[in-house]
């Protein structure tokens, strides 16, 4: 009996937790990510939407971290827009990325007028070295529409990666899953053992 409510607390928890990493995704979105040989280098273009119950504000802004080979001068922004470079975040609270802090972030922050809703926010342009796409965080602040809240998300993003490469990172869902679901492995193979010892 007891073992049987033990299983049903730790799979009520998985639930729960798979529930809330689902809507992990809720400001600012990177849609489609382009990459166009451009003068030696590549151009890497990224298509970014404004959900339907978020606002954008000035001051919002969004990160693509570990942007590797990155190009300076061979960058462009939509109107209201700025782009700053740095090597560790800029990072929304509550969110914690993969961030390797030898590798360039692009960080765009929003200067114009209030935008609601379900909006295509245009293309950002930045150059790398390179061409072959890897996979790293997109973190994004910007605020909810109903209560003019903060709202901070995380996801991932298409990078340029080195000749090195740089590892994947697993979305925030698989973690919280990975992490639920290691301990009932564990809790399985105790209790086939303790059978089998009886």
């Amino acid at each position: 009996m007891v073992r049987k409510t033990w299983m049903v607390r730790l799979f009520t928890a998985a639930v729960m937790t798979a529930a809330m990493a689902s809507t992990a995704n809720a400001g600012l979105l990177p849609t489609n990510v382009q990459v166009d040989p451009e003068a030696g280098n590549f151009r890497w273009t990224y298509a970014i939407v404004l959900p339907t119950d978020m606002k954008l504000q000035s001051g919002n802004y969004f990160t693509i971290y570990d942007f590797a080979g990155y190009v300076p001068g061979g960058e462009s922004v939509p109107p209201g827009w700025t782009l700053s470079t740095a090597l560790t975040g800029k990072t929304p609270n509550l969110t914690n990325p993969s961030d390797d802090p030898t590798v360039t972030n692009l960080t765009y922050t929003y200067t114009g007028a209030t935008q609601f809703g379900q909006v295509g926010l245009g293309n950002f342009f930045a150059t790398s070295k390179y061409g072959k796409r890897g996979i790293d965080s997109f973190t994004g602040q910007t605020n909810r529409a109903s209560d003019g809240l903060i709202d901070s998300n995380i996801t991932t993003s298409e990078v340029p990666v080195g000749k090195d490469g740089i590892q994947g990172v697993p979305e925030p869902a698989t973690l919280a899953l990975a992490a639920l679901g290691l301990p009932l492995v564990g809790l399985a193979r105790a209790f086939r053992r303790r059978r089998q010892l009886a």
